[in-house]
């Protein structure tokens, strides 16, 4: 089978603007000043600052210091761990737009896997992650790891039928046409759905707050 020239310059200009890039929107980043304020709602930290003052009141300030430092240890703590789930955000969305192959106009070439849009003939060889969701025109012993999606860890062979945003060729060449592209994919409705989870606590945390809360009760109620 002859393969198409694939979309006009002109043409895919007019789809990007239309559509959007072939990428997952950016996720609102946290600043420090809001981390800092989640980190104070929390009873671990009411506790700390509790003792600090007392401790403070009393005259012991080496104490209070000790416990000062705490608090910005715990505050830097959760500092890193917000910015860790960033950065897998981002991940996620760098290998939801890799690089693409693609033919235009009649002519092969290499553009951004952003500027990649529906109707773009993408070119696949051993080694490409493949850009977007396409329709298979063509395959010569096609095998794609689609384990990101799947979870199977054996390749899987296509010489038919469609090939998703996200997967790996492993094996031979193939040329295909794309039917969907950023959020629109399935790499990219995954993307969507894991930003839009809102965080919740570990059984940890949960179990670390109740007891914070029974043990600051009970000092309390000693005191008085």
């Amino acid at each position: 089978m002859d393969e198409p020239g694939g979309l006009s310059a002109v043409e895919a200009e007019r789809r990007l603007a239309a559509e959007g890039p072939n990428a997952l929107p950016a996720a609102d980043r946290r600043s420090g000043a809001a981390i800092a304020f989640g980190v104070l709602r929390e009873p671990m930290f009411s506790l700390l600052a509790a003792a600090a003052l007392v401790y403070l009141l009393i005259g012991d300030l080496r104490e209070a210091i000790v416990l000062g430092v705490s608090i910005v240890v715990v505050i830097a703590i959760a500092a890193v761990q917000e910015r860790k789930a960033e950065r897998a955000l981002e991940a996620l969305r760098d290998l939801s737009s890799p690089g693409a192959l693609v033919r235009r106009d009649g002519v092969v070439q290499r553009i951004a896997g952003a500027s990649v849009v529906r109707g773009d003939l993408i070119l696949l060889s051993e080694g490409d992650r493949v850009p977007a969701d396409a329709r298979l025109i063509a395959a010569n012993d096609l095998q794609l790891d689609e384990s990101m999606l799947t979870g199977e860890s054996l390749p899987v062979e296509k010489s038919d039928g469609e090939v998703y945003s996200g997967t790996l060729v492993v094996k031979g060449q193939g040329s295909a046409e794309v039917t969907a592209t950023g959020p629109r994919s399935r790499f990219g409705a995954i993307g969507l759905s894991l930003a839009a989870l809102a965080p919740e606590k570990t059984l940890l945390e949960r179990e670390t707050a109740r007891v914070v809360r029974f043990v600051a009760a009970l000092a309390i109620a000693l005191s008085i």
